[in-house]
């Protein structure tokens, strides 16, 4: 990066520690019997590094002496890697990008992942079950240098390569102790949480940070190689939305980028917040979409906001996750989900006091950026295989103490950027496109009817949301029930409104912060929501989930399971880990109505429902979320309803909490899950003692006079016909 991370001479005496690591660590692969490794990687030049004899005597078995031969390698190329770069090798020689891209990932992809020491299970086979899971750590680790050689980070380079330095020191003379090894792995991402940390948070809002910025605005939207300059993995689906994106008409691509960044103009009006106040928004978003990303800038350079942009996490310490940031394509999902808990190595609350220290000591440093930082804008992408993971007893997993620990740690978080960040100020924008592998033969199709879900006309679905809003203002609790295999049987129980001509209960919402356009939702009282809410196959956060059946009292989850695994105990714990987040229960924080049955449509026309995003599927239905209400930090914010009544319903029992005890007020975690229209019976709005009541929904269908509009689409999909327009107008 630039000198803004650092002076020239602490980046002298980084470049010092780096060169001295990486000649030691070439020593290492020769000493265990690596060929030369290519210091320029690709332009075809010796390093004179010599290749060891095979037989020479060494005290570690052979195993162990492959793991650090193969690390050690996998270092030295990636050395060879940002010599090239800096030289400018692969601008000259663009033919070579490929390649390299796929060498720095192959031994994670799906065809190598089992004999590969990233994997969990093939490290403890490998390598033992003491030494297996440390070694594995430290590999996975050290992979996160592909990030930091293309950012040209050079303090963390020369820090993770003497990491490995240092480990491959205990095993010198023979096996060391696993707890000597478990200790110097420990330190160093305790002593490192203070750059790691403080490169991660100012990367986000401080605009002066602009090196990804400026390499995207820089970058040639009709050359695909351009995308391997990031890093990250990119796939043929990258590389063909990139090429279709070049292929559209400046209008269209101003268009989507309007969209966006309009949606995260209007999330500030309706939500009475000070957009005046903000010089700063950071950009999350997929490779391929740069185009868009470009003109998306110039629009929010326009609205007086400098966007920065961040790599999704490649560190334990900030959390391996592949959302949050800038990402390319997963290389292997399995492997994603087999480090999801890596921290578990080192989380104790000695850490969890280290981390909060110095997330507190970043913010106080960069206090005005954080007060001027507006909130994310974000574009995802569906279409991906579905992915059913395979949960191996050999990946590191919390203990139940350090999942207590992992939620104290996000609830402090929170807390320590909301109050730098002023979260009653911040707002934000998220919508999503189609990767090709959602249908290789049908993707531009598919991606232009995703542009029409898009842009929906808003005032339009807001007259008609605004019906069912004043129908469901007159009721006391909502009855759900779904039909033929699906088990809901769902009691929401909605607020009292004191004064019904100035207030309401449901928001009317808009394509504004979620993108796009069609859902009512509101924040339920926990006393009296009782039922069961069940879903035969639905996909969160990227995980499948089949037969997902959910039991509340009021309010609050009692009962879960899902037929994923064979056992009972291992789809329970899969639940736990990714519904409940390791919470001993979550109260439905959200239930919301989606209207937009022309996605829906969309979605049956072309069987894509296991390949949808959330953020579209959620409008197709009615939605439940589980974890904290839409408005978490946000309860004492004033906002209306286009016909001006103030939304009342925005806390429930434990938000109401937040200003005596923030621990125990919010849960860090929103997930929505949806039943889709066909496996809905009904949603009937009735008073306290059931002398009135009126069905919102009947068997899949609108029933409430004024929503009829809606039914276009689903009665088109229901007869078979194609839907290539919508009823409901595009804007």
């Amino acid at each position: 990066m630039g000198n803004i991370w650092a002076d020239y001479d602490a980046i002298d005496l980084c470049e010092e520690r780096y060169g001295l690591a990486e000649g030691r660590i070439r020593e290492i692969a020769a000493e265990l019997g690596a060929a030369g490794t290519n210091s320029t990687a690709g332009e075809g030049k010796e390093t004179g590094m010599p290749g060891a004899d095979p037989n020479a005597a060494h005290p570690l078995p052979e195993a162990f002496k492959a793991f650090f031969r193969d690390t050690a390698s996998f270092i030295a190329e990636l050395c060879g890697i940002r010599a090239s770069l800096k030289s400018g090798y692969y601008d000259s020689h663009p033919e070579k990008w490929p390649e390299m891209n796929r060498r720095m990932y192959e031994d994670i992809l799906p065809d190598h992942y089992e004999q590969s020491f990233a994997n969990p299970a093939c490290a403890e086979r490998m390598l033992g079950a003491d030494f297996g899971s440390l070694l594995c750590f430290l590999y996975t680790q050290e992979r996160g240098l592909i990030a930091y050689v293309f950012e040209d980070k050079v303090e963390e380079l020369a820090a993770h390569m003497e990491l490995f330095i240092q480990v491959y020191g205990l095993f010198a003379e023979g096996l060391p102790k696993p707890e000597d090894v478990r200790e110097t792995l420990y330190w160093f991402e305790s002593d490192n949480t203070d750059v790691i940390l403080r490169n991660r948070i100012r990367g986000q809002i401080d605009p002066a940070c602009d090196d990804a910025v400026y390499t995207l605005m820089t970058l040639d939207t009709n050359d695909p190689a351009s995308l391997y300059r990031s890093g990250e993995y990119i796939t043929e689906n990258e590389l063909r939305t990139f090429r279709y994106l070049a292929s559209l008409p400046e209008a269209e691509i101003q268009r989507m980028a309007d969209t966006f960044t309009e949606g995260y103009r209007e999330g500030f009006i309706l939500g009475e917040k000070p957009l005046y106040k903000k010089r700063t928004v950071s950009l999350i978003y997929h490779a391929g979409f740069e185009r868009m990303m470009q003109a998306a800038v110039r629009n929010f350079l326009k609205m007086g906001l400098r966007p920065t942009i961040v790599r999704c996490g490649v560190s334990a310490v900030t959390g391996m996750s592949r959302t949050g940031g800038f990402t390319g394509a997963s290389p292997n999902p399995q492997y994603d989900y087999d480090h999801r808990e890596d921290a578990a190595l080192f989380l104790d609350s000695r850490f969890v006091e280290r981390k909060l220290e110095v997330t507190e000591a970043v913010y106080g440093e960069f206090l005005e950026q954080a007060h001027r930082y507006g909130g994310p804008a974000v574009l995802e992408v569906f279409g991906e295989p579905p992915f059913d993971p395979v949960s191996k007893k050999e990946a590191l997993k919390y203990s139940e103490k350090q999942q207590a620990l992992s939620v104290k740690l996000k609830n402090e978080t929170a807390r320590i950027v909301n109050d730098a960040i002023y979260g009653q100020e911040r707002s934000f924008t998220v919508i999503s496109f189609p990767v090709p592998t959602i249908d290789e033969e049908r993707y531009e199709e598919i991606f232009r009817e995703t542009m029409k879900v898009n842009t929906l006309d808003a005032k339009k679905y807001s007259a008609i949301q605004q019906v069912m809003i004043d129908t469901l203002d007159k009721g006391t609790k909502v009855h759900i029930l779904g039909r033929g295999k699906n088990r809901t049987d769902l009691t929401v129980q909605l607020w009292r409104l004191q004064d019904p001509a100035q207030e309401t209960i449901f928001e009317n919402c808009g394509a504004d912060v979620n993108i796009p356009v069609g859902e009512v939702f509101t924040s339920p009282v926990l006393k009296g929501t009782d039922g069961v809410l069940f879903v035969s196959q639905v996909y969160l956060q990227g995980l499948s989930f089949r037969n997902l059946e959910l039991h509340f009292k009021d309010g609050c989850i009692t009962d879960y399971s899902c037929s994923n695994f064979e056992t009972e105990e291992e789809n329970r714990a899969y639940i736990e880990e990714n519904i409940l987040f390791h919470h001993k229960t979550l109260p439905m924080g959200e239930f919301a109505i989606g209207t937009n049955t022309t996605a829906y449509a969309m979605i049956q026309k072309y069987q894509i429902g296991p390949k949808m995003d959330i953020l579209i599927a959620e409008k197709t239905g009615p939605h439940f979320a589980v974890g904290d209400t839409c408005y978490s930090w946000d309860e004492d914010n004033v906002t209306r309803n286009p016909d001006g009544k103030k939304i009342v319903a925005r806390e429930n029992d434990f938000s109401r909490l937040r200003k005596e005890d923030p621990s125990k007020a919010y849960f860090n975690c929103h997930t929505d899950i949806t039943i889709p229209y066909e496996e809905l019976g009904l949603i009937e709005v009735e008073n306290e003692d059931g002398s009135w009541r009126q069905a919102i929904i009947r068997d899949g269908r609108f029933a409430l006079e004024g929503t009829e509009e809606l039914n276009g689409p689903l009665d088109m999909d229901a007869s078979g016909m194609a839907c290539e327009s919508d009823p409901i107008k595009v804007g």
